[in-house]
């Protein structure tokens, strides 16, 4: 017997699986025979499906939206590089190689 190397499944076939386990019209072995897949991972599979259905729509709420910005830390960042921008404007018009204000 030869060992198969290790396959990457897309989430939609993921999905496809699990939700023919969660019918029930066919037993994990025929499904597991269909789809190419071990009995037990389509069990996982189905598993993280019920866990995770109520995030389709929206219960999880906190965890899709984007952290919180840190407003004044953005401020402080974009003072610091325009008096970089202005500092290096002034060294390079003074040393020649700025030819006048864009």
């Amino acid at each position: 017997m030869t060992k198969r190397s290790r396959r990457t499944h897309s989430a939609t076939f993921k999905a496809k699986v699990a939700m023919a386990a969660l019918k029930g019209d066919k037993t994990l072995a025929e499904l597991a025979q269909q789809y190419d897949v071990h009995p037990s991972q389509i069990t996982e599979w189905k598993q993280q499906l019920a866990e995770h259905a109520a995030d389709v729509f929206g219960g999880n709420a906190k965890t899709a939206a984007e952290p919180p910005v840190d407003v004044k830390a953005l401020h402080a960042k974009i003072g610091q590089l325009t008096l970089e921008n202005d500092f290096l404007q002034g060294a390079l018009g003074k040393a020649g190689l700025l030819s006048g204000k864009r």
